[in-house]
């Protein structure tokens, strides 16, 4: 599965230069001319930088090109100014037969979508790249994107994440971590500037509207993974006369997120176990094949989980591991049915420092632990003054367009509630996506919270994985529900998001990208491999 569809923000920051709005380059032959497109100016490509195009072969960067696209802060103030939106376009490499453009967004709130032309072949099939020109962009805030930066240096970034504990347990945890997110919120007041208060995703379809028109295309072509999903439905419910075709893979519930953000979040806790317990049976089942499917996995899982609670293990070269690496990284491995695996060995490592089998008892045992300790972070030394190199576009999004209503003094409560009905990840969901938007500076955003049944000429494609843990299928269903003209495929797969890792999927989503060919509705697909299986 590929990496960009993540629960937090990925940022890329592929750096641009030049200035956002001259004509770097003349416009390509057969660029629709400025009067095509209205009153909106038309996007003038130009070369990429060799930062650009890292890992692109030589024989290849002809078919690419890049620019900086000028949109409004605030769609309704110009007064407020402009920022710069980076794009980069993959050429169609049969011209004569482009359909016309193909807009991408990898999920996040934050991920940078600039560079995804340049992989497109992982999760395209080879028609989708000869018949369209692929285009990448960092949304308003993000990457290159005129980042949104809360911080003036990394230091002050690092202390206050540094506060910030992922399953805080003692009085003391809960109210550093809580304390932390009002600080976060200040220094976002204090320095983030005008754009801090158009972040929504409203704002984001906006700019994708003035792109899609820039680009000389009469209505919109679309692909979004994840929190992209969101992008896309509120595009077809904004904008449903200029949608032509429109794939989203990996589906919020648009009318939950943007209504009841609490509740929203408390799902998504139950998404992550129950992705969880698919891959503790699924252990079970495949036997020897899963090196923790011996006795019964959920229980020994517990076990683990339980023990971390109360205190870390001591491995036995003298470090030790803690309930929040262990669950972050557990909620990260369910994204990746590759890592199952690796993922299972760990588990059984740690299940036999905390309940040793009669023959380690007396003896400690070695224990290297290959995915698992991707999730202790530890903070790095920086210099003094250092610049802040992130950005802050997760929250800036989510608390924009998360409905949350609650004081964070009920966070606490809340997390203990979520706590008993999803115990490895309800309390981690509470204070890592609600605790800092009841304290996050912009009270009135401008967002789209519906009406959802806006008809598109074409349906739009909905897919959605079984044992998808960021955003369960229940939400794909829902989204093909909510939306007024949907179809939604469904795979009997693990991991977030499926294009490209599905034959099936994928050879269907080029059908109704290039010709408009919709598929039946509710077909159930199969992944090309399922975990604890090879190619």
């Amino acid at each position: 599965m590929r990496g960009f569809a993540l629960v937090g923000a990925l940022v890329a920051g592929a750096a641009l230069t030049g200035a956002s709005g001259s004509a770097v380059a003349a416009q390509e032959a057969g660029t629709p001319a400025a009067a095509q497109v209205g009153a909106t100016a038309p996007v003038n490509w130009g070369a990429c930088t060799a930062d650009q195009l890292r890992g692109v072969p030589a024989d290849q960067v002809k078919f690419y090109s890049c620019s900086r696209y000028r949109v409004p802060i605030d769609h309704d103030n110009a007064a407020l100014g402009t920022i710069d939106i980076a794009m980069l376009k993959r050429a169609a490499k049969t011209p004569d037969k482009k359909v016309g453009s193909l807009f991408l967004n990898p999920g996040g709130p934050g991920g940078s979508g600039f560079r995804m032309p340049i992989g497109a072949a992982n999760y395209f099939q080879p028609q989708v790249l000869d018949r369209f020109d692929l285009i990448g962009f960092d949304p308003r805030g993000v990457g290159a994107s005129n980042p949104l930066k809360c911080f003036t240096t990394q230091e002050d970034a690092d202390d206050v994440f540094a506060a910030q504990v992922p399953v805080p347990l003692s009085r003391q945890e809960i109210s550093g971590t809580l304390a932390s997110y009002r600080d976060y919120g200040q220094f976002c007041k204090n320095n983030a500037g005008a754009l801090l208060n158009h972040m929504s995703t409203k704002d984001v379809v906006r700019d994708l509207d003035k792109m899609r028109a820039a680009v000389g295309d009469q209505k919109l072509t679309f692909v979004g993974f994840s929190y992209g999903t969101l992008i896309g439905s509120t595009y077809t419910s904004m904008f449903p006369k200029q949608s032509r075709a429109i794939v989203i893979d990996g589906n919020v519930d648009p009318a939950l997120r943007t209504s009841d953000g609490v509740q929203y979040d408390r799902e998504r806790a139950r998404g992550f176990e129950i992705a969880l317990d698919g891959f503790l049976r699924k252990c079970a089942q495949v036997g020897p094949k899963c090196s923790f499917s011996a006795g019964t996995p959920r229980e020994k899982f517990d076990e683990i989980r339980d023990h971390l609670r109360q205190q870390p293990v001591k491995l036995p070269d003298g470090s030790s591991y803690d309930i929040n690496a262990f669950t972050s990284t557990v909620a990260g491995v369910l994204y990746s049915p590759t890592s199952f695996p690796p993922l299972a060995d760990d588990l059984q490592a740690l299940y036999n420092v905390v309940h040793p089998p009669a023959a380690q008892a007396q003896t400690a045992q070695a224990v290297e632990l290959k995915v698992l300790r991707s999730g202790a972070n530890g903070r790095a030394d920086a210099n003094p003054d250092s610049p802040y190199t992130g950005d802050d576009s997760y929250f800036a999004v989510n608390c924009s367009d998360k409905k949350i209503t609650i004081k964070q003094e009920k966070v606490p409560e809340i997390a203990a509630k979520w706590e008993k009905e999803s115990p490895t990840f309800g309390r981690y969901q509470a204070f890592s996506d609600v605790a800092g938007c009841p304290v996050w500076p912009v009270k009135k955003p401008d967002v789209y919270r519906g009406p959802w049944q806006a008809k598109t000429d074409t349906p739009v494609l909905v897919v959605g994985n079984f044992y998808d843990p960021a955003t369960q299928y229940l939400f794909s269903k829902r989204m093909a529900d909510e939306l007024g003209n949907a179809r939604l495929l469904s795979v009997d797969a693990f991991g977030h998001c499926i294009l490209g890792d599905s034959l099936g999927v994928d050879k269907v989503t080029a059908d109704y990208l290039i010709d408009l060919k919709v598929p039946a509705n509710g077909q159930v697909f199969q992944p090309n491999v399922q975990p604890f299986e090879t190619a």
